[in-house]
């Protein structure tokens, strides 16, 4: 395994589209692994391939229970909605008000080639939507709500 370099705004490859994983190859393997320490040696709770200047459809989350491999994900189903600060390796030092889904079903493959669902909520949900977005050269900054639009409920 090994770290890889996190490209930051203002990487061009960082706004395009990623291609699909017709095949789970050992550098698709090695991939997935050095992803998941550069995630984790960074503190990050997601991280996708283009991140690390690969141009394919493949992310990880870890929120916590330990880390999620998604190849070529798809969403299926969003529900509900918060409003929340979200950041972004890519985006070092900076975050913003984002509008996410409270729930989020995927289809994926996983790292052996299977498909499989996927359900989150909360941070999870969060998370897939992030970083399924950056597989489509979307960043959190191309969402972020500006302040002067928030509206925040009252607290007593």
């Amino acid at each position: 395994m090994a770290l890889r370099q996190i490209r930051v705004l203002g990487d061009d490859i960082l706004r395009k589209k990623c291609r699909p994983i017709n095949e789970i190859t050992p550098n698709i393997l090695e991939l997935i692994d050095d992803m998941i320490e550069t995630m984790h040696k960074a503190d990050g709770v997601g991280l996708a391939a283009p991140q690390v200047g690969i141009l394919r459809r493949l992310a990880v989350i870890d929120v916590g229970e330990g880390p999620v491999v998604i190849i070529n994900p798809e969403i299926l189903e969003t529900k509900g909605s918060a409003i929340t600060i979200e950041g972004c390796l890519s985006v070092p030092e900076e975050s913003g008000y984002v509008d996410r889904p409270t729930y989020a079903k995927v289809k994926a493959l996983n790292k052996d080639g299977e498909e499989v669902i996927i359900e989150g909520r909360g941070l999870f949900a969060k998370a897939l939507c992030h970083e399924i977005d950056h597989l489509d050269g979307i960043l959190y900054i191309d969402k972020i709500i500006p302040e002067d639009e928030l509206e925040f409920e009252d607290e007593e």
